[in-house]
């Protein structure tokens, strides 16, 4: 898969990396591609394999709330890397990420369709059932059709429900910030994961019998739950189970805000430094929590490996 970055309006003609033949483009901001993003973008994938076409989303970054600055917009459920990864993964051909920016804002549908859908030759846009474009929101897929009548088809795709709930994204991130790793991943259609290089922290847990990887994320994720997670951690290749903290570590520090993420690999041992490491968040297990003692602490760290192991004995491994 390719991706290929535009910034508003996309000149006509020859545009670089842009195929002058006719693609099937699944339209979105698909933060998360969740079920309900990925029913939209399946149904693209499968109409351009018909048509023997390339298969492209159209996606933005940064997410417009963010650049808004509307609503509690704090981090991304799936960065342009993850992004792109499950993309590919899912047979689309072209990633078009269009910088949203103040200029982007201000756009009306009919500039939208005509500066960036004409040139970029989409034969046929695919949008969810709840898709909504251009300044302030104006255009949805009704007035997507309208606009372009004499040169592209528009289908929409209905709601993806689960349980007779709407898969959405806003759902998720709530999920995540709550503890509900169940539902979350269940919206997801995988675990959510989160991505970064190991580097050295406080070195502490290796003094009281449990080394941790501390994680510096690659991007803005959405932070979940302060707590402990059993995980599945890959790392060149390999996957491996554990357990992670997520949080301040009151035991040993007050006025602190700013989480890390500590992840103890069962039945391991190796310098893990300096590697990237992809952590699955499959089933929270505790909330953080300060204890009163050393002793107590690495009591509790015993049961939750025990408790992680347990839970990811029919995980895949």
């Amino acid at each position: 898969m390719r991706t290929v970055t535009l910034t508003y309006p996309v000149p006509p003609g020859n545009a670089e990396g842009i195929p002058q033949q006719p693609q099937i483009a699944a339209l979105g901001q698909f933060d998360g591609l969740h079920r309900g993003h990925a029913s939209v973008i399946t149904a693209a994938v499968s109409k351009a394999r018909e048509e023997g076409v390339p298969a492209a989303v159209i996606t933005f970054y940064p997410h417009p709330k963010d650049v808004m600055g509307k609503g509690d917009y704090e981090g991304y459920l799936t960065p342009p890397a993850d992004k792109a990864q499950l993309l590919d993964e899912m047979g689309v051909d072209i990633m078009y990420v269009i910088e949203f920016n103040d200029q982007l804002s201000k756009v009306s549908p009919e500039e939208f369709v005509a500066n960036m859908l004409r040139p970029l030759n989409i034969s046929m846009a695919v949008v969810g059932f709840d898709f909504h474009f251009g300044y302030k929101g104006e255009g949805d897929a009704d007035k997507l059709r309208e606009l372009g009548l004499d040169f592209m088809q528009v289908e929409t795709v209905p709601p993806f429900q689960l349980n007779g709930e709407k898969v959405s994204s806003s759902g998720i991130r709530k999920a995540l910030q709550t503890g509900a790793m169940e539902l979350a991943n269940l919206w997801f259609g995988r675990c959510y994961h989160l991505r970064g290089v190991v580097e050295h922290g406080e070195q502490r847990g290796r003094t009281i019998g449990f080394p941790t990887a501390n994680l510096r994320l690659e991007d803005r994720y959405v932070i979940p739950a302060k707590g402990v997670y059993a995980v599945l951690a890959h790392l060149d290749g390999d996957v491996l189970p554990g357990v992670m903290n997520v949080g301040v570590k009151p035991t040993f520090h007050e006025g602190v805000t700013a989480p890390t993420f500590e992840v103890h690999l069962l039945h391991f041992s190796g310098d893990v430094y300096g590697r990237e490491m992809t952590v699955e968040l499959v089933e929270f297990i505790r909330p953080e929590r300060k204890f009163d003692s050393i002793d107590a602490l690495v009591s509790q760290i015993r049961l939750d490996a025990e408790t992680a192991e347990n839970l990811l004995k029919n995980k895949k491994v």
